[in-house]
C-alpha cells in the first residue's frame, strides 16, 4: 500500500514506522496529538476514486496527514461506497491503532456521511455507525468528520 504526503512525497518507509516517527518528533516538541481517520471516493466514468487519509492533529497548532489512493472498475450503489469508504478507514485504524494506543494518542474515524437524512449517503449511517462503533472506535460523521468530507475529499475532486 503505497502512502503519500500531501506534498505528493511518497512514503517509502512502512506507514507504522513514518506514523511512530512523526509521533515521537511531535510529542518531543511539546504537542498533545490526536489521529483522525477518513475516506472519501468520487466516481469519475467507469472508475470509482477511493482516498483515505491518516490526520495527525496537533492540538491548537494545526497537523498534517498522509493519503492512500486507489482506484476500482467495480459499479457501486451510493450506500455500499459509503461502507467500501468506512471499511478503508476501519482497515487503516486497524493497522495503527496498537502503536497509538502504545503512545497514548486518541483516534477517531470519520465517515463521509450526513446525519441529515435529505442527503443519498445519509442511507448508510447506521451501518456505518455501528460498524465502526462495534471495533471499539470513535465516530464522527458530517458535519464534524473533516478527515473524510474536507482532507480525504480534496484528494479526489
Amino acid at each position: 500500500m503505497t502512502w503519500k504526503k500531501f506534498s505528493g512525497e511518497v512514503i517509502h518507509s512502512p506507514i507504522l514506522e513514518e506514523i511512530e516517527n512523526a509521533i515521537v518528533r511531535e510529542t518531543e516538541s511539546g504537542y498533545k496529538l490526536k489521529v483522525c481517520i477518513g475516506t472519501d471516493s468520487q466516481v469519475k466514468g467507469a472508475l470509482t476514486d477511493f482516498a483515505t487519509v491518516i490526520v495527525l492533529l496537533r492540538e491548537h497548532h494545526g497537523g498534517f496527514m498522509y493519503i492512500h489512493q486507489d482506484k476500482t472498475p467495480q459499479k457501486m450503489s451510493i450506500k455500499e461506497r459509503m461502507l467500501v469508504e468506512v471499511q478503508k478507514s476501519i482497515e487503516t485504524a486497524y493497522a495503527i491503532c496498537d502503536l497509538l494506543d502504545l503512545y497514548d494518542v486518541d483516534l477517531e474515524v470519520h465517515a463521509d456521511i450526513n446525519t441529515n437524512p435529505m442527503f443519498k449517503s445519509n442511507k448508510a449511517l447506521n451501518e456505518a455507525m455501528g460498524y465502526i462503533l462495534s471495533m471499539g472506535f470513535i465516530f464522527k460523521a458530517k458535519p464534524e468528520a473533516f478527515a473524510s468530507s474536507t482532507c480525504a475529499d480534496k484528494m479526489v475532486h
